[in-house]
């Protein structure tokens, strides 16, 4: 992006992990925090409306799982606990982008984020970038392939505090895949904004094509820890001081 663009970026869209957030925190935290608790979760609230509604969304994915031969983890006939929570622990393994798993763990998250066993890792340079872009008046949101839920926990009760009040608006994969230029295209209509005033920064290059086909405007992020990605001609950066710093990368 060349710094004759800066003017027209208004809102920020922002990938979590790899991009905000350290990879190691969504994998080696949160992800086995929600397969350790998901027996008890489930014991506890698995009868509620909400959960009820992931949970038939799950054993719907597990059919069609069984139906593509992938071996999933059967469901026992009276749909005990135990199988619902190997089907769930199975998914997470897999890293899957699941709507509703997604949703269930946003809820055994929020247990965690409230007793303060979970507390979010932020990368430092993140709360200030928040900061300057909120004094700014740009609009700043999240697309992750977390829960809504999720999102909101996550940036609520970091190691730097509540974030959420320089944060306008969340978005998950209920507007569609984050490889999909249409769910760029559905944000927008949401911001009411032109796809052409937007910048999406995220660590991953495929979303970076979803997001650019759309019309936006793109920054690879590059964090430690972070996955190697495809030979691509993304501007890069290893901070969110990079981003508008003396309108360069804005």
């Amino acid at each position: 992006m060349n710094s004759g663009r800066s003017a027209s970026v208004r809102t920020i869209l922002l990938d979590v992990e790899g991009t905000t957030t350290p990879l190691d925190f969504v994998y080696k935290v949160l992800f086995p925090y929600a397969g350790s608790h998901v027996q008890g979760f489930l014991e506890r609230h698995g009868a509620s409306p909400d959960v009820q509604q992931d949970l038939n969304a799950l054993r719907q994915e597990n059919l069609e799982d069984a139906r593509r031969g992938l071996k999933p983890p059967a469901l026992s006939h009276d749909e005990a606990t135990e199988s619902l929570v190997a089907y769930v622990e199975w998914l997470i393994l897999r890293d899957r982008k699941s709507t509703p798993l997604k949703s269930l763990e946003g809820k055994i998250w929020e247990e965690g984020y409230r007793s303060g066993e979970l507390r979010s890792w932020i990368f430092e340079d993140v709360p200030p970038a928040l900061k300057r872009w909120h004094e700014e008046q740009r609009t700043v949101s999240i697309f992750s392939s977390g829960s809504v839920l999720a999102q909101r926990l996550l940036f609520g009760h970091t190691t730097a505090g509540d974030l959420t009040r320089y944060l306008s608006f969340y978005f998950d994969t209920t507007v569609g895949s984050k490889t999909d230029p249409g769910s760029y295209e559905k944000i927008a209509t949401v911001l009411r904004s032109s796809t052409l005033d937007m910048l999406f920064i995220t660590d991953v290059t495929a979303e970076l094509d979803a997001a650019k086909a759309a019309g936006l405007q793109t920054l690879l992020c590059l964090r430690p820890g972070n996955r190697p990605q495809p030979a691509n001609t993304y501007k890069l950066i290893r901070s969110f001081t990079e981003v508008g710093a003396s309108n360069e990368s804005m």
